[in-house]
């Protein structure tokens, strides 16, 4: 069946829209103004009139203003410049988010984009095309995991590096490229690094990114921009005891030691929150923790809550190397890195967090939901929308496929996933059916990188499609209009003005930047008009002692749930940390701290909405022998030798 015989013909959308866009007004001109002043209509109706449409236009607009964002944030990112990090395909990507609030605008840096963002609103992101680094400089890497902070009245900028030739840059004015040297050759060759602006006015620069060596700091004049005394070390990891530290997807060290990385410092109610990412980047567990002190070099204690940042479920997972800030309200943000690593290990996203401080200083992240829509900054107190996802693995019609890259890919809930058409031309479509009339709020548009061509940042280019919406599958709605939109949108989110009743919502390419069509997360979002889950029934964690940072978590499968979201922490309270899980009934659990003991808590959710979740179950470690008796002291110690002496006779068979 050809697209045209789907959809009205461009006449009829035409006048579609005609009629949708006179109802806003009060009343319908028939006459010329000739006419008008002809039947002696005075010139103050017609300024009336005037004040009157314009007023309109004012409601209109203001209705079309969006409230929330999805994750990963729809950024123009730059394809990777390596060619080596390319062989398997050319792919976007980007890592180690940093924001800066600089004269009521946030800033956003991150790695190998030939340049950065700023915006007034956290939704819309401006790019503002510059390398940084000085002509000769032999790297691929323009900005690798950047530092950027705010002195006096100028944001500053360095990339990593191991060298001492790197330069310093500011700028009183970074909405344009207006940039100076501000120091040519930075004497501290620092990976990661992050400045600090303290209240006294001292500065202070946190680096390192090692699976050997720790998290350093120096202090900087912060006249001369040059190092103070020699770095200092400051923290390092002990994945023995932490369990999410331990390096690879099953946190199981798997192939190489865990890396720390990514510092950042913080200060809140006179305490430094010194942050760090690990075990590494690929993988769904990365995330951020943070030792407090009660001084910029310490001495620090470990969190008893962390990971402070992480998100190993869902859509969009991980959370690690990123940046706490606050907004404009002097609300509390974090900005972090959310991995991808198909065609690459370094194929990576942003995404953004809500942070806080609770009552007794601990630093936390919610990232429940945090790739649902969620409000933006000043909207309102609560983060998620409350919008469910209306198309998880529901039926899915497509134009063509190419190769494996089969069409229900496209709404697994897997960013790694994605189905491609069989070309990127004009008119390629895929259809998905909600499976039953829904109240439709906002869309999101996911594209993958299939048959790329670009290396580097990629400018002028443009993602247009159209997305109409059906009841019935045959009677078909003009719903979003992007046939001549002009920006790059590799993660377009669009809230609708106003919700849409549709059972079947279909997307047509117009055109691409590069590629062929392809789709890692066609997302659909709203309300269904089922009902919700009920609460889950019989979960359980086992926790043994044989590796008591590892858990087991078991449920009872709910009929009509498509997905659970799991909440963990060190109090019944302090339930911080979240896991969301498609279509299980089990999540095994790495994350915890030798002999800590921990809670559990469970919801169900659909389409429909979220079940109530289940009372705190209190989960303790169980320890070995020998740890046991470690952890009793002494006495312990004694009771555990006297007990084996007694078994000697009976293990040596006499």
């Amino acid at each position: 069946m050809k697209v045209a015989d789907q959809f009205p013909s461009k006449p009829v959308l035409k006048q579609r829209v005609k009629r949708k866009n006179r109802k806003f007004f009060p009343f319908t001109l028939k006459m010329s103004p000739l006419i008008i002043l002809k039947k002696n209509i005075s010139a103050t109706f017609l300024q009336c009139l005037i004040v009157l449409v314009l007023l309109n236009l004012a409601i209109v607009a203001q209705a079309g203003q969006q409230k929330t964002f999805c994750n990963p944030l729809n950024l123009d990112y730059g394809y990777t410049p390596i060619p080596e990090f390319a062989a398997q395909g050319k792919h976007r990507a980007t890592a180690d988010p940093v924001i800066a609030l600089f004269k009521g605008n946030y800033y956003l840096f991150s790695t190998n984009q030939w340049g950065y963002w700023w915006s007034e609103d956290m939704l819309n992101w401006h790019f503002i095309s510059r390398k940084f680094l000085k002509p000769g400089t032999k790297s691929y890497d323009e900005l690798c995991a950047p530092a950027v902070w705010v002195v006096d009245d100028a944001l500053f900028v360095i990339g990593s590096t191991y060298s001492k030739d790197f330069a310093i840059w500011k700028s009183s004015d970074p909405r344009t490229d207006n940039w100076t040297v501000a120091v040519e050759n930075f004497q501290v060759g620092a990976w990661d690094p992050a400045f600090f602006l303290d209240d006294d006015g001292r500065l202070y620069l946190y680096h390192g990114s090692s699976n050997l060596n720790p998290v350093y700091g120096i202090e900087i004049n912060r006249k001369t921009l040059q190092p103070i005394g020699s770095s200092t070390p400051l923290i390092c990891l002990h994945d023995d005891i932490h369990g999410w530290e331990r390096f690879g997807e099953g946190c199981d060290n798997t192939f190489l030691r865990p890396f720390i990385e990514g510092s950042w410092m913080s200060k809140h109610n006179g305490k430094y929150y010194l942050q760090y990412a690990a075990p590494g980047t690929e993988f769904s567990g990365y995330g951020d923790g943070v030792y407090v002190g009660e001084h910029p070099f310490g001495p620090f204690v470990y969190q008893v809550h962390n990971p402070f940042s992480s998100k190993p479920g869902g859509f969009a997972c991980g959370a690690g190397h990123g940046a706490t800030f606050q907004d404009k309200s002097g609300d509390w943000w974090h900005v972090s890195t959310i991995a991808l690593g198909v065609k690459n290990n370094f194929e990576r996203r942003i995404g953004i967090w809500p942070a806080d401080f609770d009552k007794d200083g601990i630093l936390k992240v919610d990232t429940a939901y945090g790739d649902y829509p969620c409000y933006l900054p000043g909207t309102k107190k609560e983060h998620f929308s409350g919008w469910m996802l209306l198309n998880y693995k529901k039926p899915v019609r497509v134009s063509s496929t190419y190769g494996s890259f089969n069409a229900n890919n496209a709404v697994d809930e897997n960013l790694k996933t994605y189905w491609s058409a069989a070309t990127g031309d004009k008119d390629e479509w895929l259809e998905s059916d909600l499976g039953n009339v829904c109240e439709i709020h906002a869309v999101q548009i996911n594209y993958a990188d299939q048959d790329a061509e670009f290396l580097g940042k990629s400018l002028g280019v443009s993602h247009r499609y159209q997305i109409y919406s059906s009841q019935d599958g045959f009677q078909w709605k003009l719903m979003i209009d992007k046939s001549a939109n002009k920006t790059d949108v590799p993660h377009d989110y669009v809230e609708l003005e106003s919700p849409v009743q549709a059972r079947f919502v279909k997307i047509v390419n117009v055109g691409m930047p590069t590629g062929k069509f392809a789709l890692c997360g066609f997302r659909v979002f709203g309300f269904g008009k089922g009902e919700k889950p009920t609460a889950v029934k019989n979960f359980c964690a086992l926790r043994g002692a044989s590796e008591n940072r590892n858990a087991w978590l078991k449920w009872q499968m709910s009929d009509n749930a498509i997905g659970y979201v799991i909440y963990v922490g060190i109090a019944p309270d302090k339930l911080y940390s979240s896991v969301m899980v498609y279509g299980a009934n089990e999540y095994y659990f790495r994350a915890m701290d030798r002999g800590r003991k921990y809670y559990f808590q469970i919801e169900a959710f659909n389409e429909n909405g979220i079940s109530e979740k289940t009372s705190p179950l209190a989960v303790e470690p169980q320890l070995e022998p020998l740890e046991q008796a470690l952890s009793t002291g002494w006495v312990g110690v004694l009771k555990l030798i006297s007990q084996l002496m007694q078994k000697l006779p009976i293990m040596l068979g006499t």
